[in-house]
């Protein structure tokens, strides 16, 4: 049964930083590619970033361009986000997913519960 797991959101101040950690479980880590999301209260889930499985191909919403950073860990099965220079607008709920198709924008495969960022000001 395949599984993501998120962790690492919590509450920072503007300008702080924060880790997200996704593992994967599943066997499947492999041969998918990883992205994170996010949904603000009111709006639509939105994607944030995202990155391919072999050679790590990187996506980012122009938003987060420069401040976040995408990365993946094949031996840990896991995805992670760092997040520098937060704003208030990056508060959110970021979901960690997984798709083995190559369009960003198109349904994922498999999601995780979501963690919980807030950012004050």
């Amino acid at each position: 049964q395949v599984q993501l797991v998120e962790s690492g959101g919590g509450l920072v101040q503007a300008g702080g930083s924060l880790r997200l950690s996704c593992v994967v479980s599943g066997n499947i880590f492999s041969v998918v590619n990883m992205a994170w999301h996010r949904q603000a209260p009111g709006k639509q889930r939105e994607l944030v970033a995202g990155i391919t499985n072999g050679v790590g191909i990187t996506k980012y919403a122009d938003s987060v361009k420069g401040r976040f950073t995408i990365s993946r860990d094949n031996a840990k099965n896991s995805v992670y986000l760092q997040m520098n220079s937060l704003k208030p607008e990056d508060t959110a709920v970021y979901y960690c997913a997984a798709k083995y198709g190559a369009n960003w924008y198109t349904q994922y495969n498999y999601w995780g519960q979501g963690t919980q960022v807030t950012v004050s000001s």
